[in-house]
C-alpha cells in the first residue's frame, strides 16, 4: 500500500532532479526550443508550474503561486515545488479524493503518477533544450516506461505525446522510453 509519506518522498526525489535542471539553465537559454513541439525551455517550465497549480485543484485544493516564469523562472519553480511538497507532506490534503479521468483517486495519487512522469520526462526536455546532462535516474526510467505502457492509447491524446519512434535493438532503456514517448533520443 502506498502512503502519502511514500508519495512525498518520491516527489521530493523527482523534483530534486527537475530542480537541478532548472537551476542549471543558462540565462540566455530559457527561450531555446525544447523537444516538445512549439515549446521553449521556458514553456516546459511554465507547463510544469501550471500542473503544480491545476492538479490539486481537481480535488478542490488551491495552490497560490505568484512568481513569474517570465521574470524569475528559477524562483517560480522553487515556489511551485515548495508548495507541492507542503501539500504532499500534509496527509489530509494529499488524501483528498475526487473522481478523475481513470476513476476515483486522490490528489496525492494523481501527483505521484502524472506529475511524477512529467518531472522525469520534462527534466530531460529541459536538459536537451539547454545543453545539460541528459541522463535520467534508471529507476525512474523503468517506472515511467511501465506507467506509460499501462496508460496505452490515452498517452497519444492531443498535446500529450506524439507517436512512438523506432529505435534499434541495442538502444538503452532511457532511449527506448524516450522513443516510446515520441522523443528523439
Amino acid at each position: 500500500m502506498t502512503t502519502t509519506t511514500d508519495i512525498g518522498g518520491r516527489y521530493r526525489a523527482r523534483a530534486a532532479e527537475f530542480t537541478r535542471r532548472v537551476e542549471n539553465v543558462p540565462g540566455d537559454r530559457w527561450d531555446s526550443p525544447s523537444p516538445c513541439a512549439g515549446w521553449s525551455a521556458r514553456d516546459v517550465l511554465r507547463h510544469m508550474i501550471d500542473n503544480h497549480r491545476s492538479m490539486p485543484a481537481w480535488g478542490g485544493l488551491e495552490v497560490h503561486l505568484t512568481a513569474s516564469v517570465d521574470d524569475d523562472p528559477v524562483g517560480a519553480w522553487h515556489e511551485a515545488r515548495d508548495a507541492m511538497q507542503a501539500l504532499l507532506d500534509d496527509p489530509a490534503k494529499a488524501a483528498v479524493e475526487y473522481d478523475g479521468y481513470l476513476g476515483r483517486t486522490s490528489v496525492g495519487a494523481t501527483v505521484d503518477r502524472f506529475l511524477g512522469i512529467d518531472l522525469v520526462v520534462h527534466a530531460w526536455d529541459l536538459a536537451r533544450a539547454t545543453g545539460q546532462d541528459e541522463a535520467m535516474p534508471p529507476g525512474d526510467v523503468a517506472w515511467v516506461h511501465e506507467t506509460a505502457l499501462a496508460l496505452g492509447d490515452s498517452l497519444r491524446g492531443e498535446g500529450v505525446c506524439g507517436p512512438a519512434l523506432e529505435v534499434g535493438p541495442s538502444a538503452s532503456p532511457q532511449d527506448r522510453l524516450l522513443a516510446y514517448l515520441g522523443r528523439r533520443p
